[in-house]
């Protein structure tokens, strides 16, 4: 291509409201001729010649238009079941195997599943005005690899995941009549982007076959732009608008390309024009640099400021106009940061794993994805990882707007570097990602997909990294969501910081550790010589939600919530579920709060990726999420509540312990991490420690302060006696930066308590002996405290109890622990008023369940309620106790799964607990409802 170099730039001139350029476009939404293909003898029977015998409306999928199979045993899912005998061949889901009550365990399941080609007809008139245009079929997500015949010329084919799929049809849409047919075909075949990978499991989206998005032709100027890309330079105040030039005419032509900012944002006006002059023969490329003036508006989570770049080509043929949003920003590596125009970052983000059970697919409207985006702004949030697939343009004009921070991935979780076609497809595939919707200045991240395997994957992806960094800078590029660290890295993702990760069970930092808050992970960022985001971080689980149920009108339906609803009320817990939901949802909190503030304690962390702030339905059915997979609250914590402990600012305390005696001091070191569009400036933070109630118990400022933005920084000291607390109870330190306040619950014992009186009468045991059932048989008072290991496993004693919620899921986890979560019990238990407690779970308990076995009272009454419940795993749903009452004999029996007896001189709580225990005892109100034969209490042990 030859350049006449004229560049003017023309003040206050804009595009002349009289040169329309001649584009017009045909909707090809609606009704569609359709016949599924499950022999595939389609291209063989040539059904483009032919019409096809049934319809569906497009956009739309195969299972919205009720297409497909019924779900029966021999279903191909794409998608692994790795603890598959757990339905396949386990008796209790033996009814959930037979035909007319098909209900899978794992993931949400479709009404209609298919995999393989399926064929979409429809004709179309053309109109003489578009006679010599450039015609473009433009067919937005579909899933996944598209073959069009026009009439009976094939025309090509493609299979991106991520983009839209256009084909040029100037030579074959002459004006009249013709017939549209494209063959849509879902199946992994040599392209392998894995079975879990999110663009296409049914853990999440399905493996739906249709087109869903915009289906349109658009017929342009024979000559027109193409793969416009804007570079801004915030520094230089300048952005650089690369592109290039198609020429259908045949000959070559001189033409004109005007460019002109628009504002978005603020007062919408026009930046000067800037004309180039060039001829073209039939491609070529341009690169213009455009200024944007003396004070350009800046995009960032705080001031999403936007822009339109108009581009206008014109020349003898016509006139061809391309809009392009895009904004100045520029999102960099600082050390071990990230900056945003200069001011430091730190990302608090959440996946998206394509989970929409209403369509099976991500929505193509904006107004959805914004929905979403204000959501997770409203919990604190200002990242979104996209993991393992790409959404479409919708998210991220959604994500410009409202000032998200994203993570792309090219649509794979995925055997790589072994010379496999997946290798290259997935270099198509994040060349045509950035291609599509590299311009938006939401896209500052981006990944090959998820934990990646295969031999050299590593070199492989090396490679892949050094590539895109080259082809495109205007991101920051890591290897893999999860590894490896390779040294051509901007970034690494990956999952070391975080409390609890695969395969830790027990062994993790919140179930091995006491409560604290003093620990971080500045030894994991100080060994890795880039910005470093936590992956996949939390995993958190809470209890079904039963009520949510009556939300899936689309076409995924809750199957595995029926289960898990039926399972419960088999055991005659039914009536439970809303505690057991609110009772490990108040956990599950906990857990996230705990996570989430050691990522602010760390200096110089970049940032974190929660999976997730809602529901996972797949991968076994993962509920980890605080709100359910419709974005919605479950109704255990409010978004302000988690946005105390995740925002731009949250005040920090480093406390050595939660359990302390009144005749200790509370000491703690104060910081704050700030991460808003300001430093805060002349700031009087505040402290006070309360009871439950609200009555002050203590109070303090520290000095008056510049806050800078960062985290790890020192607001100072509090100590505080303790001796004022003469009664066991919780109080809760709350410290206030400015507008934002975070709180930690801690609780005070007496160092001596009041005597018992009738302590005496009562036996405190750690066996079920003889001499035990001989008291209770004439009569006598028995606590009994277990050893832990004492119940039998199919008791109790195989129940894997930790304070923590359960991981992720113990379906897909083949059994990790913990598998409960929490406690569930009545507060205002006498049992209890001396151990004050909520009906959940709090850090008071973490010795408590530490030191505890699970009782499983199945084989008992279900007239047998329990003290102090343990929150069952929800593909158990067993009956299960950490305390419970009961007569025997003559006698009356308190059985405590928690040992109570061990090392009691380091163990405040369980001494605090013990003595609440022998108080309730020694009173009248120790009375059990229910009587049990000493040989039903005798089961529950291994002796």
């Amino acid at each position: 291509m030859k350049f006449k170099l004229l560049i003017l730039p023309i003040i206050f001139l804009v595009f002349s409201s009289c040169e329309q350029e001649q584009s017009q476009e045909i909707d090809l939404s609606g009704e569609w001729q359709f016949q599924i293909d499950s022999l595939d003898q389609g291209v063989k029977e040539q059904w483009y010649t032919k019409k096809l015998i049934e319809s569906v409306q497009l956009p739309g999928s195969m299972a919205e238009n009720g297409k497909g199979n019924d779900i029966t045993v021999d279903t191909h899912w794409t998608g692994n079941m790795w603890n598959d005998s757990l339905w396949y061949k386990d008796p209790k889901y033996a009814k959930y195997r037979q035909p007319g009550n098909i209900k899978v365990s794992f993931w949400l399941s479709p009404e209609k599943v298919y995999t393989g080609p399926a064929w979409y007809q429809r004709k179309v008139s053309i109109p003489k005005s578009w006679n010599t245009q450039h015609i473009n079929l433009h067919l937005e997500r579909a899933h996944w690899e598209t073959t069009v015949w026009i009439d009976q010329q094939k025309i090509g084919t493609q299979n991106s995941l991520g983009t839209p799929h256009d084909y040029n049809l100037g030579d074959y849409l002459t004006p009249g009549e013709h017939t549209i047919t494209i063959r849509v075909d879902n199946r992994v075949k040599d392209i392998d982007p894995g079975v879990d990978a999110h663009s296409i499991s049914d853990n999440t989206q399905t493996n739906w076959n249709g087109i869903v998005g915009d289906i349109k032709l658009t017929a342009t100027s024979s000559i027109n732009f193409q793969n416009i890309k804007i570079f801004p330079n915030v520094a230089r105040k300048m952005v650089t608008v690369k592109g290039e030039l198609r020429n259908y005419s045949g000959s070559a032509q001189e033409c004109k390309i005007i460019l002109q900012a628009r504002e978005v944002n603020g007062s919408q006006k026009n930046l000067p024009e800037t004309i180039k002059k060039i001829d073209i023969d039939s491609e070529g490329r341009f690169e213009i640099e455009y200024p944007m003036g003396h004070s350009p508006l800046l995009w960032d989570e705080f001031n999403p400021n936007l822009y339109t770049m108009q581009l206008r080509l014109e020349s003898k043929l016509g006139i061809n106009q391309k809009k392009v949003t895009f904004g100045m920003r520029d999102f960099k590596v600082d050390g071990k940061h990230f900056s945003m125009n200069g001011r430091p970052v730190f990302l608090r983000g959440t996946l998206e794993c394509s989970i929409f059970p209403l369509t099976g697919y991500p929505p193509t409207n904006v107004e959805e994805w914004k929905r979403i985006l204000k959501t997770i702004k409203n919990y604190g949030l200002n990242h979104m990882r996209f993991h393992s697939y790409c959404p479409p343009e919708a998210a991220f004009e959604a994500a410009d707007e409202m000032g998200v921070y994203i993570q792309v991935e090219a649509s794979a979780w995925a055997n790589i570097g072994d010379e496999k076609p997946i290798d290259q497809w997935i270099y198509k595939e994040a060349e045509a990602i950035i291609n599509a919707y590299g311009n938006h200045p939401s896209f500052v991240m981006m990944a090959y997909g998820n934990e990646p395997s295969g031999d050299n994957h590593a070199a492989y992806l090396k490679d892949f990294v050094e590539h895109f960094k080259n082809m495109d800078n205007r991101r920051l590029y890591t290897s893999g969501a999860g590894w490896p660290l390779l040294d051509n890295l901007d970034y690494y993702n990956h999952k070391g910081p975080r409390i609890q990760g695969w395969a830790q069970e027990l062994n993790s930092i919140i179930n091995a550790e006491p409560p604290q808050t003093e620990f971080d992970y500045d030894q994991l960022i100080q060994e890795t010589p880039m910005p470093y985001v936590s992956h996949e971080m939390g995993q958190w689980c809470a209890y079904p939600n039963f009520k949510e149920m009556s939300k899936y009108t689309g076409v995924l339906k809750p199957k595995n919530f029926e289960i898990f609803k039926e399972t419960l009320e088999d055991n005659h817990l039914g009536h439970l579920a809303d505690s057991l939901l609110l009772a490990s949802g108040k956990l599950q909190v906990l857990c996230y709060k705990a996570d989430i503030e050691a990522a602010l304690r760390t200096k110089e962390m970049a940032g974190f990726q929660l999976l997730d702030l809602h529901d996972f339905p797949g991968q076994g059915t993962a509920l980890v999420g605080v709100l359910d997979a419709f974005w919605e609250e479950k109704g255990y914590v409010t978004a302000d509540e988690f946005r105390e402990f995740n925002s731009e600012t949250v005040p920090l305390a480093r406390l050595a312990k939660r359990i302390f005696l009144n005749n200790e001091t509370l000491k703690t070191n104060i910081e704050v991490a700030h991460y808003g569009a300001t430093p805060l400036n002349d700031i009087t933070p505040t402290w006070e420690l309360s009871d439950k109630n609200g009555v002050l118990y203590a109070k303090g400022e520290f000095t008056k302060t510049n806050i800078p933005i960062g985290n790890g920084f020192n607001l100072g000291e509090i100590s505080v006696d303790l001796n004022k607390s003469d009664r066991a109870q919780k109080l809760v330190l709350t410290v206030r930066v400015g507008e934002h306040k975070n709180s930690w619950d801690l609780w005070v014992y007496p160092a001596q308590n009041k005597p018992i009186a009738k302590v005496d009468q009562i036996m405190v045991v750690q066996k079920f002996d003889e001499r035990t059932i001989n008291h209770l048989k004439n009569g006598g008072n028995i606590l009994l405290n277990i050893t832990k290991g004492d119940i039998a496993p199919k008791k109790g004693g195989d129940i894997g109890v930790g304070f923590s919620s359960i991981f992720w899921n113990t379906s897909w986890t083949n059994g990790q622990k913990p598998h409960t979560l929490g406690i569930l019990t009545n507060p205002e238990h006498p049992a209890l008023s001396e151990f004050p407690t909520e009906y959940h779970s709090n850090w008071q308990w973490w010795d408590a369940m530490s030191h505890s076995n699970a009782i499983v009272l199945d084989d008992f009454t279900p007239d047998l309620v329990p003290i102090v419940r343990i929150v069952d795993d929800w593909f158990e749903n067993r009956r299960t106790a950490l305390l419970f009452e009961v007569k025997v004999g003559k006698g009356k029996l308190l059985v405590s799964g928690i040992d109570l007896h061990s090392d009691l001189a380091q163990r405040p709580e369980a001494r605090q607990l013990l003595y609440s225990l022998k108080k309730y005892m020694s009173s009248d109100q120790f009375d059990p409802a229910i009587t049990m034969e000493s040989d039903d209490i005798k089961s529950l042990f291994t002796y």
